[in-house]
Parts: structure tokens; sequence; C-alpha cells
């Protein structure tokens, strides 16, 4: 399979001379990790035509999460923006991609199901750099709207504050390490499949402590936890009909609960306010979970290069 040389013309910026942002971003993992499970995928318009080096492109997509810009605008930037180029591995003045190259390698992307091959492999290089805290993982999901209500794959859920209304989407069931810094577990289901449903697929065989909302008060997910030696830390259920003393008992416990399990909303707030998962892209489960996963990712990236820094003196 053919593939475009890039970056052969020596980049003026050298490695000594790098200054964080973007820079610390291409050392924050072994980038070729993740090139090697792209091995195969072609961006070519046509067959015979030589394909964009896929890293190159994954990181484009990476760059348009962390901006939020649609594939117009990235191909735009990327052709102007220096230390845009540097992360893909484009040297100035060399042609980069267009829109369509984008619109190519994420529909392979999804084709081979790679989302969340990918996102392990990134979670796996930050737990082997001992950046997660592993004692355990709070737990939570979000409603994502979808981009048409004519999308067969979502669902319909009633989403919102006081002003509760119907919404057409996707929940983004995630799990990250005890500390809230980083993403370990992601499944995507359509909007009308139930938090605790959804959290099936996020625990591990040893789950630990699950910090969670009431949401996951629920017998069968508790009964889950303690088989594997887990512990639930769920906020519980207040009822009108319980006893006074009961209910001083779980809003005790709720109150120890809640400034732990609150840390996971720091992540959905930047995935939803800076990188646009607020509402889905395109239509169909399978690519919403790729939009999802390089959130993600890109989520996890940024907040690795935040835990890697020495804290102040």
């Amino acid at each position: 399979m053919a593939r475009r040389e890039i970056g052969q013309e020596v980049m003026s910026f050298a490695r000594a001379e790098r200054r964080g942002g973007l820079d610390d971003l291409s050392d924050a993992i072994d980038w070729a990790r993740l090139d090697g499970w792209l091995s195969g995928i072609s961006s070519a318009s046509s067959p015979g035509e030589p394909g964009w080096p896929p890293l190159c492109l994954l990181k484009a997509l990476l760059l348009g999460v962390w901006h939020d810009l649609s594939d117009v605008k990235l191909a735009e930037a990327l052709d102007d923006r220096a230390s845009f180029r540097r992360f893909c591995g484009f040297s100035s003045g060399e042609a980069t991609p267009e829109r369509t190259a984008f619109v190519r390698f994420r529909r392979a992307l999804a084709r081979r199901r790679l989302d969340k091959v990918l996102f392990s492999e990134v979670v796996r290089q930050l737990d082997a750099r001992g950046l997660t805290v592993r004692t355990g993982s709070l737990v939570d999901a979000t409603v994502i709207r979808a981009a048409s209500e004519d999308d067969p794959g979502a669902g319909w859920c009633v989403y919102g504050g006081p002003r509760r209304t119907p919404v057409k989407g996707y929940k983004a069931h995630v799990a990250t390490d005890e500390a809230g810094g980083i993403v370990r577990r992601i499944a995507v289901t359509p909007a009308n499949v139930a938090d605790a449903r959804g959290a099936a697929g996020l625990l591990g065989r040893w789950p630990g402590r699950v910090w969670a909302d009431s949401a996951y008060d629920q017998g069968p997910l508790k009964a889950r936890i303690r088989k594997g030696r887990g512990e639930p830390m769920i906020v519980r259920r207040l009822h009108k009909r319980s006893r006074a003393a009961l209910d001083a008992a779980k809003r005790t416990w709720n109150a120890a609960i809640h400034p732990v399990r609150a840390r996971i909303e720091k992540v959905f707030g930047t995935a939803k306010r800076s990188y646009g998962l607020a509402r889905a892209r395109y239509l169909g489960r399978r690519r919403v979970s790729l939009q999802v996963h390089l959130t993600f990712i890109a989520y996890n990236l940024r907040r690795a290069v935040s835990l890697a820094r020495p804290a102040p003196a």
C-alpha cells in the first residue's frame, strides 16, 4: 500500500527548543504503538494513489477535537499553522491533507472498529507511566444529542435540569480512575439505556471502590461490584416513606460520597464545553462511538501532560 512521504525537510524548530503545548503532547506517549494499529489503512481517494500516513491523520483528528474544528476548518488550520504541521509531522511548505482525507480516514477507523483499540492503547501507556490512580473508579454517564432525530441508532430519553425535555441521542458511559484524572473505560449506547445497565461494561474483574450517583443505587450492580471484591461507594436514594433515622443515615453517607463522585463532572464539562461532545457530529452508533473515543483520547493526553508536570515549589 503506497503512502506519501512527509516531513523530509529538516524542521526549523529543534527538539531542544520545544516550549510545551503541542510539543508536550508529542512526547506524552509512544505514537509508534498507535501507528502499528493503523497499518493497512489507506486514505487515498483512488486506487494506486499514495495515501497520507495514517498516524498524521490520527493526530490531525485529535487537533480537531482539542480545538473543536470541523473538517474544513481543520484542513485550513493544518495548512496554515506551524504548530499543527509540526505535531502531525509535516515540514513547512509541504502539502497537507484536504478535508475529504479526514472523512475517508474516519470512515476506515469506524469500519475497523479501531476506536476502542486506540483508546485502550493510550490508557495502557498512561498506566505504565503511573499516571492513573487504580484503587477505584468514578462512574457516570452523559447524554450526547444526536446529529439528527432521523438517526436510527439513537434513542430517546428525558434529559436536563428542572425543565426536563425529551432528547434523542446517545449516552457515553465513562469510568475514570479514582482521582478523576484519566478516563479508563468507555461504553457508548443509545440514550434510552439506563445508567446502571451501561455501567456493566465499565467494571473490570476487580473493580475496587466504585463511586457513583444515585442512578446506580441498584441491587444487581452493587452485587456485581461486591462479587469482584469491590466496594460500592454509591449515593443512596431517599424515599418518601423511609423512616427519619434511615434517611439521616443515608444523608450522612451521601455527604461523604458526593465530593469524590463529583470529580467526574469536570471530565464531562471539558468534553462538552471545550471538545464539542454535547452533540454528535455524525449519524450511527459506530461513528458516534469513534467521536466519543477520540474525544477521551484527546482528554487523556491533555490530562497526562498536566499530571506529569512537576508540582510548583
